[in-house]
């Protein structure tokens, strides 16, 4: 499983247009599932996202991300922010060879959406359910946002 987390000013999603879903300061997840992951796979990867220290006490890109020691120690959970969690194959598109990516291994729908759901209720027991949006399984979403510093950390479940 694989995660790629940015830390947002805010982000949305829309689907056909209309708004679905939005966040301010927090983190927006793409999350991609390949074969062979399992819950102990998404268990471990919303835990992560969640303790993940990315933030700081003096917060946002004015300071740089870092608190007065230069680190950012904080994580979504210290500073009461959000989370957006937007599933995404493409994560596992393999381009190596030719032009056009190959998806083989990007777990088929019937194994990655459970996966998804048990991904997102664990961040929602972590962050409880007021704090954790979703864009739509499947759907063709459009996702804007706004990065703060910039920060993005790509996180795996297996290495």
């Amino acid at each position: 499983m694989r995660a790629v987390v940015q830390r947002v000013a805010r982000a949305n999603v829309s689907v056909d247009g209309k708004a679905f879903s939005s966040i301010e300061k927090g983190l927006l997840i793409f999350l991609g599932i390949r074969n062979g992951d399992e819950e102990t796979d998404a268990r471990y990867l919303a835990e992560k996202c969640a303790a993940l220290r990315i933030f700081s006490a003096i917060g946002g890109s004015a300071a740089g991300g870092e608190d007065a020691h230069q680190k950012m120690n904080l994580s979504v959970v210290d500073v009461g922010g959000s989370v957006l969690v937007v599933s995404q194959f493409t994560l596992y598109g393999d381009a190596q060879r030719g032009n056009r990516p190959s998806f083989v291994e990007a777990a088929p729908p019937s194994v990655a959406e459970p996966l998804y759901e048990f991904f997102v209720g664990r961040l929602r027991q972590v962050l409880g359910i007021e704090n954790v949006a979703t864009g739509i399984f499947r759907a063709m979403m459009e996702v804007e946002l706004v990065n703060d510093g910039p920060v993005t950390i790509i996180l795996e479940s297996k290495r």
